[in-house]
């Protein structure tokens, strides 16, 4: 049992992912909750109830002088919360995107340096077993790479309005796009090049600035090529709603998910189910040499096993004081490839990185 003193920490933003984030911290005796935050007041589970809901963030940081901030509020505070909590000397953990421009991304993990503070991104896939073995399965087939991966949700009832609230500043590519560009360039060292982008609003709930499906093309030097595609909403379609697969000259890594899944099953996003490997390689009768490889991921982690280990990552980077400058860097890379296939889109325009 460790005898260092608990991070004392406060999260804000309480919707799905602020809640998991919160209930890691609370089981985590590397931590000491000192203030929950949200806007307004909202169902706690078990274990969060006896907390109570602050209002103001900036209130929280000046009265309990917190080690660690959590940030899980919608992406257009993310920046201007991430900075002000690392020059109020706090560690920050926050989820993805970073922010809303690259600019702000910059700022953010230049305030992270220059007060020697640890800035951690949510990119919650990089603490899953199963995907951290889709890389290294992807990497073993060696480039050039065709990515092709998407994750539609059709969404109703309380899932549509969390989307409709989303949507308010950000669109479905740049908000779930930034992990699987993330995957991308964890598994090719190629730069990307060139994004085009497309995107279609599908309904009249949103702003006409806004659209609900999106539809993004990356070019990288290498000559890999690679799409994500992302909508949400109650007309989106649940066929072939989550392709996660990478292609080489070697075979290809696939995931194969179970019958009957549903698009906005939250455990559905990470759970992989099965990864198909597949080899190219014939033998001298032009036919495969060997057949495909089914590896069982059964017994993976669920959600909230997953914000567990996100955390427990965190209190490693800051006790082990871990050297997180990829870390940022690849964060800020991957929101700049959505955030140009979302001025692609608007602009209808290819745009060079």
């Amino acid at each position: 049992m460790s005898l260092e003193k608990p991070l004392r920490v406060v999260a804000a933003g309480l919707g799905n992912m602020g809640r998991s984030h919160a209930l890691a911290y609370h089981t985590n005796p590397g931590f000491e909750i000192a203030a929950l935050i949200n806007r307004s007041d909202v169902p706690l589970p078990d274990g969060l109830s006896g907390y109570g809901i602050r209002r103001s963030f900036d209130e929280a940081l000046r009265d309990e002088k917190p080690d660690v901030a959590c940030i899980a509020t919608y992406s257009d505070s993310h920046a201007d919360y991430a900075v002000r909590a690392l020059e109020a000397g706090c560690h920050v953990f926050v989820e993805k995107p970073l922010a809303t421009t690259v600019a702000d991304a910059r700022r953010v993990v230049a305030a992270a340096k220059a007060n020697g503070r640890k800035l951690v991104i949510g990119y919650i896939l990089r603490h899953h077993p199963s995907w951290i073995r889709l890389i290294a399965e992807a990497r073993k087939l060696g480039g050039p790479y065709v990515f092709r991966m998407n994750l539609n949700q059709q969404s109703s009832g309380h899932t549509w309005e969390t989307h409709k609230q989303l949507m308010q500043t950000t669109s479905p590519i740049v908000d779930c796009g930034v992990h699987y560009l993330d995957v991308m360039l964890q598994i090719t060292d190629a730069r990307p090049l060139e994004v085009r982008g497309m995107g279609l609003r599908l309904t009249e709930e949103i702003a006409p600035s806004m659209y609900n499906y999106g539809h993004l093309q990356v070019l990288f030097d290498d000559g890999s090529v690679g799409w994500y595609e992302a909508g949400w909403g109650p007309m989106i379609s649940e066929t072939a709603f989550f392709v996660k697969d990478v292609i080489s000259p070697k075979g290809c890594v696939s995931i194969v998910m179970k019958e009957g899944v549903k698009s906005d099953d939250i455990d559905t996003h990470t759970k992989t189910s099965t990864i198909r490997l597949h080899s190219a390689a014939t033998g001298a009768d032009g036919k495969f040499a060997k057949a495909d490889e089914m590896l069982s991921m059964e017994g993976e982690p669920g959600h909230q096993d997953l914000c567990d280990l996100e955390q427990a990552f965190v209190l490693k980077a800051i006790r082990e004081d871990l050297d997180l400058t990829k870390h940022m860097d690849d964060a800020v890379k991957s929101l700049a490839v959505c955030l140009a296939a979302d001025e692609s889109v608007r602009s209808g325009i290819a745009v060079k990185l």
